[in-house]
């Protein structure tokens, strides 16, 4: 039985989850900007969330939470939902601005709907829902297509988009992964492995290729400690807690909002530009978002309906 909770402290979460996970592409940003390569961006911040989610762990008295199943779940997660992603994001944003990353990351509703058609036995994908998918897809190759980085000469908006959407296809990877062992693991220990392993991979492949960042500024160790505390281990924490506590609503708002947040930050504090390809983009990646959401929320009553009926 969950506790009621006030609208204020529901909406003041939702609201630090936007904050943390919309701002995640622009502090990657300002980290390549203080000179620190891909690897060590991705390392850093996984490093952070671990600590800090062991310590969370530690003070909640959960440790006995990791056990050989998480352990064996969590390695999986590790390379689809860390060490592919982190590395991949960097890539992206090395060619494009925060906010075309933000709107290309708004696709992992979409991505796992289809992943899932293929590898889940009650996740089938519906016409109406592949009508969706495909707003989205229109999205993705109006932003390729119009050539909008929002990096002006400075962007690659074809290595971008690969990158990018390398990193929201092992996401969904992730999540269907996750799905399908659903309710066999504790969530809290599952998060710990994967960011404790991912984090460990990371760390060796950025010593290995990198090496250490040769004396990062101020600005740039910030971004990295930003970057795993605000925008990796407070948005996880708090969105499970989120889910605890509220309907799946809530976080059907945040996957709205959070491009919003990447492409105005990166807009007011790093002068990245929103052309007509990232507007006409943004509004068809969102449109596809809202269309599949909106058909997921109608089949879910219409079951609701018919269970009560049947009772």
């Amino acid at each position: 039985m969950t506790t009621r909770v006030s609208d204020r402290l529901v909406w003041a979460v939702v609201l630090l989850i936007t904050f943390g996970w919309g701002t995640l592409p622009v502090l990657i940003r300002v980290a390549l900007r203080e000179d620190l390569r891909p690897l060590v961006i991705a390392a850093a911040p996984s490093i952070v969330a671990a600590v800090a989610l062991a310590l969370f762990l530690v003070a909640t008295r959960r440790l006995h939470s990791i056990g050989s199943t998480e352990v064996r779940i969590g390695l999986a997660l590790a390379a689809l939902s860390v060490v592919l992603p982190n590395l991949l994001r960097p890539l992206a944003a090395e060619h494009a601005s925060a906010g075309f990353l933000g709107l290309t990351s708004a696709l992992v509703p979409l991505t796992t709907v289809l992943l899932a058609h293929f590898v889940l036995a009650d996740e089938r994908l519906k016409a109406a829902t592949a009508g969706g998918l495909l707003l989205g897809l229109a999205g993705v190759a109006t932003l390729v297509l119009s050539g909008d980085s929002g990096l002006g000469a400075k962007g690659n908006v074809v290595l971008a988009a690969a990158y990018a959407m390398g990193s929201v296809l092992s996401v969904s990877l992730s999540a269907v992964f996750a799905k399908r062992f659903a309710g066999r693991y504790s969530v809290m220990g599952v998060s710990w492995v994967q960011f404790a392993a991912g984090a460990a991979v990371l760390t060796a492949a950025a010593l290995v290729w990198e090496g250490v960042p040769p004396n990062p500024t101020l600005l740039g160790w910030g971004s990295l400690v930003f970057l795993g505390l605000l925008c990796t281990f407070m948005p996880v924490v708090l969105f499970y807690w989120l889910l605890q506590h509220v309907t799946v609503t809530y976080s059907t708002i945040i996957g709205y909002l959070i491009p919003l947040v990447s492409v105005v930050v990166g807009w007011l504090f790093l002068d990245e530009t929103v052309g007509w390809g990232i507007l006409l983009g943004g509004i068809l990646i969102l449109g596809g978002v809202v269309v599949t959401d909106l058909i997921r929320v109608r089949d879910a009553r219409r079951e609701r309906a018919a269970a009560g009926r049947t009772l």
